[in-house]
């Protein structure tokens, strides 16, 4: 969110007739820090049971403190940390009438001492110091997590699906070779559709059949990848069937739209529109540090130097852009970021490649962006002919 923003809601924030509320969240217990209209200097804190009912009750007993300190709760104004819990909460706070923010942790500022004390009383009375510094309208306090849309957040879910299954395919396929290799066998396949009829014929490097334990085992791991092989397909019919269809929302729009661009194929355009562009970013460095690719300098005193990319943003979105930053050298090689590339690296040697790389990821990244945003086709890029 802005700060032109935040300093809207801070104007507009009466102290008097407002709860602002932090809710440090766990598995076990909820604590609240709260400030009370009515009870500014007093340090309203309560640890609840995890769950909505608790809270609402615990919402209902401040506005009953603040009645009889003679002020009425008009408006509430809660707050907590992304993480595992997700945005149910939120969105909970919010169909019940009451504001919500989520601050994305890193962003909040801590004690720096080596042993500092820490609990979850004391974490929710720094988040509810922070979003009060927040609300004042006070710059680069914090970074306020938006708020996904329920039906983006879920459609991104096959996306991710998608790569937890690819690493189980690896490690499987890595498991069966490890058993093979201390056989003596190196030519074998699993991902093959023979790899059954095949596995009956291996031989071990003394030119005996397999031991039994260990084609059962094999038996038992190529089953749970046929699994694996079979729910990956799946996904990736419904991913296709995105781009062959008439685009039905505006996320599948921007996903036909990549497409079209030499170098970008479905799963990297499903990437980039799931996990990035159907956000709102105010600008392209607001993009560039979502995706970790903004640098870190650091300097102090005689200190000057720079320590690469941030990488605190989206993995995801990070490990596509360099994968295409390549194949944009290769299949784009007029595009205006290409030849900034080549211009910068000459015939220098791989290891300065692979840093400038990074720098063409988010100048990419930028450019697909406005291409899928404003309709600017980044400059010097070809288009796939039509079919």
């Amino acid at each position: 969110m802005t700060q032109t923003v935040a300093a809207l809601i801070a104007a507009a924030v009466d102290y008097e007739r407002t709860l602002v509320l932090a809710i440090e969240v766990s598995n076990e217990s909820w604590v609240l820090a709260a400030q009370v209209p009515g009870l500014p200097h007093t340090k309203a804190k309560r640890t609840i049971n995890p769950d909505a009912e608790s809270l609402m009750a615990a919402i209902a007993g401040y506005r009953a403190r603040a009645t009889a300190s003679g002020h009425s709760m008009e408006r509430v104004i809660t707050v907590y940390e992304a993480g595992w819990s997700g945005f149910w909460l939120a969105r909970w706070i919010m169909r019940h009438g009451m504001e919500a923010y989520v601050i994305q942790p890193s962003s909040v500022p801590v004690d720096r001492r080596m042993r500092r004390a820490k609990s979850d009383g004391i974490d929710a009375e720094l988040l509810l110091r922070t979003l009060l510094a927040w609300l004042r309208g006070e710059p680069r306090v914090c970074s306020m997590v938006p708020i996904p849309d329920e039906a983006d957040e879920d459609a991104r879910r096959c996306v991710r699906e998608r790569t937890e299954l690819i690493s189980e395919r690896v490690g499987l396929t890595n498991r069966i070779g490890a058993v093979l290799a201390t056989l003596g066998v190196s030519d074998y396949n699993p991902l093959l559709r023979s790899r059954h009829r095949r596995l009956t014929e291996l031989r071990t490097g003394l030119g005996e059949p397999l031991p039994r334990n260990a084609q059962a085992k094999i038996e038992r791991l190529l089953a749970r990848l046929e699994l694996v092989l079979a729910q990956i397909a799946e996904l990736e019919r419904e991913r296709d069937a995105v781009v062959e269809a008439e685009a039905s929302d505006k996320a599948s729009k921007m996903i036909q739209q990549l497409t079209n661009l030499r170098g970008i194929g479905v799963q990297s355009a499903t990437v980039l529109v799931r996990e990035a562009f159907v956000r709102r970013f105010a600008n392209g460095k607001a993009l560039g540090s979502y995706a970790g690719l903004a640098s870190s300098p650091y300097s102090s005193g005689g200190i000057d130097r720079e320590q690469g990319i941030g990488k605190a943003g989206n993995r995801r979105v990070r490990t596509v852009m360099v994968e295409l930053a390549w194949l944009w050298t290769r299949y784009q090689p007029g595009a205006a970021q290409v030849r900034w590339f080549r211009e910068r690296v000459g015939s220098t040697g791989r290891r300065a490649r692979k840093i400038m790389v990074v720098a063409l990821a988010r100048k990419l990244l930028i450019a697909l962006w406005r291409f899928v945003i404003d309709g600017v086709v980044p400059e010097g890029a070809i288009l796939k002919p039509a079919a």
